[in-house]
């Protein structure tokens, strides 16, 4: 499973997913709601990421 994420496709979304989850980190303790927001798009991106892997659409 590794290697799915070493294609080109998916890196990119994976990293668009850590992006994500670092800037609802920051966001935590000054704007929780911003926060959870980024940590929702972040949920929906990794799903997105899983659908690809699934169904071999790399």
């Amino acid at each position: 499973m590794l290697n799915f994420f070493r294609k080109p496709r998916i890196e990119s979304l994976r990293r668009q997913y850590d992006s994500l989850m670092h800037e609802a980190y920051i966001l935590a303790k000054s704007n929780p709601e911003q926060s959870m927001k980024k940590q929702q798009e972040a949920i929906d991106l990794q799903r997105q990421i899983l659908d690809k892997i699934d169904k071999g659409r790399l």
